[in-house]
């Protein structure tokens, strides 16, 4: 009895480590992308940002990179910057997206066309949009401008004013990013269980209630990953900054990952930009842990 169970015990351990070893090895490749392009040049980060000087010859200066980042009031400024845009583009992104989707969730003709046009700025690379954004808000010529001569006014100078040109930049964003994240939303609302609208329109619930009380709160397993991924693009989405402001007027609308690439590509002053890398990291980081750790459990799946 005692020889069964024990050769039992072996065939079940080896069909189990042979399976381990397999899903290890589908996951190899990805694990040495991941060592060589993310955990790598992380750890280099953090170490270079425990160095000053130009390029060729560094020095190690401990945390005295760090004390002159956080005095630095460009850097403020850069951070206030990102803030501002986040806010300006993230809950009205979601809140765009969860109504086109709504919307466009309905059976009506030509609803997949209505789809397809609200996502074809997805598919559009940032740096062609910038482009396209730049016509419109160029002074006098631009389609802006020209749309309000119609009406016998005229605009600012949208990219050249440090009063608007977070606001046009913020615009261009929702604009680009709304049609994407309606796309997890739509797929999401076609998975919710029709049975229980069936029992609310029974019951005499009215659209809006149906709304707050059944598809919003069914929605928030999709809302969380989908303002993560809002958060993580209002910080990473500065490609249109190089067309069309450089990150002005007077680092008006410069936003922390351009900054870094100035700091590092202009300036050649990579150890402050390790710094600057790092602080972005760990912002991204603490964003994350926050959404899954505490905003996660107070989701029903």
């Amino acid at each position: 009895m005692k020889t069964t169970n024990q050769k039992s015990f072996k065939q079940r351990f080896s069909r189990s480590f042979r399976q381990n070893i397999f899903a290890y090895t589908l996951l190899l490749p990805s694990f040495i992308f991941l060592t060589l392009f993310t955990f790598y040049p992380t750890i280099k980060s953090i170490q270079l940002s425990f160095y000053s000087g130009p390029m060729t010859r560094l020095q190690f200066s401990g945390l005295d990179q760090y004390k002159d980042v956080f005095t630095d009031e460009i850097f403020r400024k850069v951070l206030w910057n990102n803030i501002i845009f986040m806010i300006g583009t993230v809950p009205a992104s979601l809140f765009l997206a969860m109504y086109l989707a709504i919307w466009l969730n309905k059976r009506m003709k030509g609803s997949a066309l209505l789809r397809t046009s609200f996502f074809y700025p997805t598919v559009i690379p940032l740096i062609a949009v910038a482009n396209i954004w730049l016509f419109i808000y160029t002074p006098q010529y631009g389609l802006l401008d020209r749309f309000l001569d119609v009406f016998g006014g005229s605009g600012p100078n949208w990219l050249g004013d440090p009063n608007t040109v977070m606001i046009a930049m913020i615009i261009m964003i929702i604009w680009k990013d709304a049609g994407f994240f309606m796309i997890f939303y739509l797929a999401g609302l076609q998975n919710l269980p029709r049975d229980v609208y069936e029992a609310a329109t029974i019951e005499g619930a009215k659209p809006f209630q149906m709304f707050r009380n059944i598809t919003f709160p069914l929605l928030m397993p999709t809302t969380l990953f989908v303002l993560i991924v809002a958060i993580t693009n209002s910080f990473k989405n500065v490609d249109h900054l190089y067309i069309m402001t450089k990150g002005g007027p007077d680092n008006a609308s410069n936003l922390l990952l351009y900054y870094i690439y100035e700091v590092a590509f202009t300036n050649w002053d990579l150890g402050k930009a390790a710094v600057l890398t790092v602080i972005l990291i760990v912002i991204l980081l603490s964003v994350t842990a926050f959404n899954y750790l505490y905003l996660d459990r107070k989701i029903h799946y």
